[in-house]
């Protein structure tokens, strides 16, 4: 079925999704991450960036970067990771989790807007890191996982041309996200731990403490 999107829904950002399933009455399943978010039509998921277009899941976020700068690999933290190298570090906007002392707050509180959005393709993207010297690309500074359509583009890209490819992340993607990251070419991921299981219950938007890697 061939879906035509209007008005503010009809920019570059809105991109087919990746990793859900139909249900039965319109509804989808979100596999990105372990909330496995069962959406109806017309709904966002928990993380707002997915969007259930008559029966058919799509990403709000696809290119629509809230940071792009290239920052030494160090400050992710990666240890024994490219030292001395700077990476393109990139992000999108709101997160799956709620943790109420999130430092980039003005980033993961906030929902995307597609009438708002600005583009940046994945070869823009690529040619940016080609420019500025960069050794290598990494999602950081909100939840990466919510860029995954995007990145898995600028992911080939990048190691085509022999850049490292790495994340930041919370740990609550499913193993099938993980899986299609890896063979896009990510070789490297930094998991923030956020407390120990009681945190996660509490200040972390209920997520699951037996999921969370």
């Amino acid at each position: 079925m061939c879906i035509k999107l209007h008005g503010s829904l009809n920019t570059p950002t809105v991109h087919k999704a990746v990793l859900y399933e139909k249900l039965s009455n319109d509804f989808v399943k979100c596999g990105l991450c372990e909330r496995r978010c069962v959406i109806p039509n017309g709904k966002k998921g928990f993380c707002r960036t997915r969007l259930n277009i008559d029966d058919e899941l799509y990403t709000l976020v696809y290119g629509d970067l809230s940071a792009l700068e290239s920052r030494p690999i160090e400050i992710k933290p990666f240890f024994h990771y490219w030292p001395g190298s700077t990476a393109l570090t990139f992000s999108t906007w709101s997160c799956n989790f709620e943790c109420q002392w999130c430092q980039n707050h003005h980033l993961s509180r906030r929902a995307p807007n597609p009438a708002e959005a600005s583009f940046t393709s994945p070869e823009e993207g690529l040619k940016q890191a080609l420019i500025r010297g960069d050794r290598g690309l990494c999602v950081s500074f909100q939840e990466p996982t919510l860029l995954t359509e995007w990145v898995l583009q600028l992911f080939r890209a990048g190691h085509e041309r022999g850049l490292y490819c790495c994340y930041v992340s919370n740990g609550y993607m499913t193993l099938q996200a993980l899986k299609i990251l890896r063979d896009s070419g990510m070789d490297g991921i930094k998991i923030d731990v956020k407390g120990d299981a009681e945190v996660y219950r509490r200040y972390c938007g209920g997520a699951d403490v037996e999921k969370v890697w």
